[in-house]
């Protein structure tokens, strides 16, 4: 985003309302405990979601955007990869690992599911051991600093958000998803309402 010579990188929302000059307070409003409350059950959802895509349409094309739907199912999953390695080992959250793409032995719904288990049990063994520790110091990141408060909150929304996105594809292969996600699942989340960007 720029203005004239100034510009910012508008991965941070907080960058962004300085940089607008915004009245808006874009702390999260949830608090940690919430945040990982939350996404356990939002995890929950994601890996019935999965489970109900038939094989057959995971190389499908999404809509607008270069990405098969077996990579997007997969994505809900290594996002939350990225923010633990980073918990892990301290080393900068990069692009890459976000979008790092499924294992080629990773071909069916079953086995994205399995690995959405995998990280459901990870997050929550994660969560065991940080609940209680300080959210409010900065983590490194390559879109520049960000608290770890804030770069856990952007690890939920953006998993939901692709979460929902699952449930929109099962509707357009013809089959209705199984408890999708519901308005709360998202509320106190910076999610719009739309499931898809134009």
């Amino acid at each position: 985003m720029s203005r004239g010579d100034n510009f910012v990188f508008a991965q941070v929302i907080s960058d962004v309302v300085d940089f607008l000059e915004l009245e808006d307070d874009p702390a999260p409003e949830l608090s940690p405990a919430d945040l990982a409350a939350r996404f356990d059950g939002n995890l929950e959802t994601a890996i019935r979601l999965v489970r109900q895509m038939p094989d057959e349409n995971l190389s499908r094309e999404l809509p607008n955007r270069p990405r098969s739907w077996r990579v997007l199912l997969h994505h809900v999953f290594q996002v939350p990869v990225a923010f633990l390695d980073m918990e892990d080992t301290g080393e900068e959250l990069s692009a890459s690992s976000y979008v790092a793409p499924p294992p080629d032995d990773m071909q069916t719904s079953a086995q994205i599911a399995d690995f959405g288990e995998s990280v459901r049990t990870r997050f929550n063994a994660w969560w065991e051991g940080a609940q209680g520790e300080d959210f409010s110091g900065q983590v490194p990141t390559y879109f520049g600093g960000t608290t770890r408060h804030e770069m856990l909150e952007r690890t939920v929304w953006h998993s939901t958000q692709h979460m929902r996105q699952v449930a929109s594809l099962l509707e357009q292969a013809g089959i209705a998803p199984d408890r999708p996600l519901t308005s709360a699942a998202i509320e106190g989340l910076p999610l719009t309402d739309k499931v898809w960007d134009e």
